[in-house]
């Protein structure tokens, strides 16, 4: 299984190509909830198409017993028979208005079912994939999975809103359409209908070409979208524009704008002939009746079909076709939607690998005892035998022995309270315990801990409640800060965002911004410096007030001013929590608890920092590296200046 394989879409297959039962089950499926509303559509539908042969057969009626008749008498009345003419007309009149109010109540069912069902679908995907794995997310492309949301979703609009009412209209118009010919001529009907069997084949062949094309489409599609997404970003194009990159980045996304430009072009173009053939037939099909009705009464020498027949027979044979037309295109664009709806399923069917076990219990009263036990993990099969962890890069061909596990047998004990500090080489594992302890991954051997429960039987909601994360990289979404803070406690007032903000040292800088609190950050926070970002994360974090709090070198990415005031905000935020820390500063090291030094997936050493330079170890080694070969930039700390770990000068 290949790195970036885990998630991947496989492309659909020739059995998928083909009508897919189950498929179509699955779509009819989604209408069940309004199911009370479609069976009144459908009885709508029923009553529109049962009115629509009456003017046809009125016009026979009209024709033969009120206009003409033979010898000159209607109904046994002279011709025209008035008062039979004005009923036959008043029905002719009233047909069509009942029918059209019918019809205005039919649409606005019809799309509010459509709709809904679309709105249901969307909701079901983006609730499908908030509950997936990090591993889905850091194999997806953002792109892929935006297309999935918006262009597949919204590609089936026309079906589920349209689709089921236009086929169920069709097919009893069709039906009482060909039942009222029959009653008319049964000869004229056969010669109508004579190629009908051939036109439903062209149609199966049409459609599943449709339906390739479609699924493309919507690749490209889906590529377009993930170019656009990385490209137009804030980061896309500072890069972009760093490297001169731009016509680069622009023939690129001009490559796939005329792959799908070719796409829709063939999608549009593929049966177009046929649907003209369809279209030539039925509008030669009256002349042809004529032409029938001329030698038949030619030949016995009567009039054997009669001029009212014959025109309503044209006007019943006219309403067949658009029916039938309809019918063969929407048979295609059902071809084509099966496509799309083979794609949003194929995300719906997605396996959730991290939820809740049915003994779940939630977190109470966390004291915030974190402990690992013989834990092996990875994050996926090795491909061909070579070791793969996004901690750091794949092993080089002359390493000692190959890395089968990211972290293999890791025991830690971390106690509440305690600040422990992970430290190592790039690669180590570091981060990947961090992701184990909030639940992102699963172990594949031993257990990950909090207060003696393994994480596996805690719910995922209380265990996101207890646990608080600073990252490296700091997210901010593009809105204020007010309703960034907020979103680590969303009923926080004014009070609880001031006291948040002053505590993480941002609460000044705030004030100073045009709008203060409702000053709106830019995307991912773009507006604020780095520090900034770092700090307002931290105040958020504040407002959540978790129990254990994971810092993923925090302030490893910053200069030494934004370091020390991101420093000052952290500290009286670990005060009475369990704090895990990605150890990248001096400052983090001296002042932790305990320290874990990991080395390829494995603890090697571990104690506090002068127990562990006593050793000479692998930490004294990095230490010396790191440190004291004068790596780190001086830092302040309580007006202290330490350079190497050791106490130079006092500030005056």
């Amino acid at each position: 299984m290949g790195r970036h394989g885990f998630f991947r879409v496989s492309p659909i297959d020739e059995d998928h190509r083909k009508v897919d039962r189950a498929t179509v089950r699955r779509v009819v499926g989604t209408f069940r909830p309004y199911k009370g509303k479609v069976g009144l559509v459908g009885l709508m539908i029923g009553v529109t198409s049962g009115l629509g042969v009456i003017n046809p057969l009125m016009i026979v009626a009209v024709f033969d017993n009120a206009l003409f008749g033979p010898n000159g008498t209607c109904q046994g009345q002279p011709c025209p028979n008035l008062p039979l003419l004005y009923f036959y007309v008043g029905v002719m009149i009233a047909v069509p208005i009942v029918t059209s109010i019918i019809g205005i109540a039919q649409t606005y069912l019809t799309n509010d079912v459509g709709l809904n069902v679309m709105q249901d679908l969307r909701n079901r995907l983006y609730q499908h994939l908030q509950a997936m794995p990090l591993r889905f997310f850091t194999t997806t492309r953002t792109g892929e999975i935006q297309s999935r949301l918006a262009n597949d979703v919204g590609g089936v609009q026309s079906v589920v809103t349209d689709t089921a009412s236009t086929v169920l209209s069709n097919v009893v118009t069709i039906v009482s359409t060909i039942i009222a010919m029959l009653v008319i001529s049964i000869p004229l009907t056969i010669l109508s209908l004579l190629l009908m069997p051939l036109f439903l084949w062209l149609t199966v062949k049409v459609g599943k070409a449709r339906r390739e094309v479609a699924t493309n489409t919507q690749r490209t599609l889906a590529d377009m979208t993930t170019i656009t997404e990385e490209t137009l970003s804030v980061s896309g194009i500072l890069l972009s524009k760093a490297f001169g990159r731009q016509r680069f980045e622009s023939e690129r996304f001009r490559t796939e704008n005329e792959r799908l430009t070719g796409f829709l072009l063939r999608q549009t173009m593929i049966g177009r002939s046929f649907f003209a053939l369809v279209g030539t037939f039925f509008s030669i099909t009256p002349a042809l009746v004529y032409l029938v009705a001329g030698w038949v009464n030619s030949n016995t020498g009567a009039n054997v079909i009669e001029a009212g027949m014959l025109v309503g027979f044209t006007t019943l044979q006219s309403r067949l076709f658009f029916p039938i037309g309809s019918m063969l295109q929407v048979s295609t664009e059902v071809q084509s939607s099966l496509a799309l709806f083979d794609r949003i399923f194929e995300y719906l069917d997605l396996p959730h690998e991290i939820h809740d076990a049915p003994d779940a219990v939630a977190l109470d009263d966390v004291s915030g005892h974190v402990r690992l036990r013989d834990v092996r993990f990875r994050y996926e099969d090795p491909p061909d035998g070579v070791p793969v962890s996004p901690d750091g890069p794949p092993l080089a061909d002359d390493d000692p022995a190959p890395r089968e596990w990211t972290l293999d047998g890791v025991a830690l004990d971390i106690r509440p309270g305690q600040l422990a500090a992970l430290v190592g080489p790039s690669g180590a594992g570091k981060t990947t315990v961090t992701y184990l302890v909030p639940r992102l991954y699963d172990v594949q051997e031993g257990s990950v801990e909090i207060d003696g429960l393994d994480v596996r039987r805690i719910t995922l909601e209380s265990l996101g409640e207890a646990i608080g994360v600073v990252t490296q990289e700091t997210y901010l979404f593009h809105d204020t800060v007010r309703r960034n803070l907020q979103y680590g406690k969303p009923d926080a007032t004014d009070e609880e965002l001031t006291t948040a903000a002053k505590a993480a040292n941002i609460h000044d800088r705030i004030a100073e911004l045009p709008e203060g609190y409702d000053t709106v950050v830019g995307e991912r926070g773009y507006k604020l410096s780095g520090g900034e970002k770092q700090r307002l994360a931290i105040a958020r974090v504040v407002l959540k007030d978790p129990r254990i709090l994971i810092l993923d070198e925090a302030t490893s990415s910053l200069d030494t001013t934004s370091e020390r005031l991101v420093q000052s905000a952290l500290e009286p935020l670990m005060k009475g929590r369990t704090t895990i820390a990605i150890a990248h500063r001096l400052s983090t090291i001296l002042s932790a608890d305990v320290i874990f030094v990991l080395d390829r997936g494995r603890i090697v050493e571990q104690g506090t920092h002068e127990e562990l330079v006593e050793r000479n170890g692998l930490y004294a080694q990095l230490y010396e590296q790191q440190f004291r070969g004068g790596l780190v930039e001086a830092e302040f700390e309580d007006g202290v200046i330490l350079a190497s770990g050791e106490v130079v000068r006092t500030e005056s």
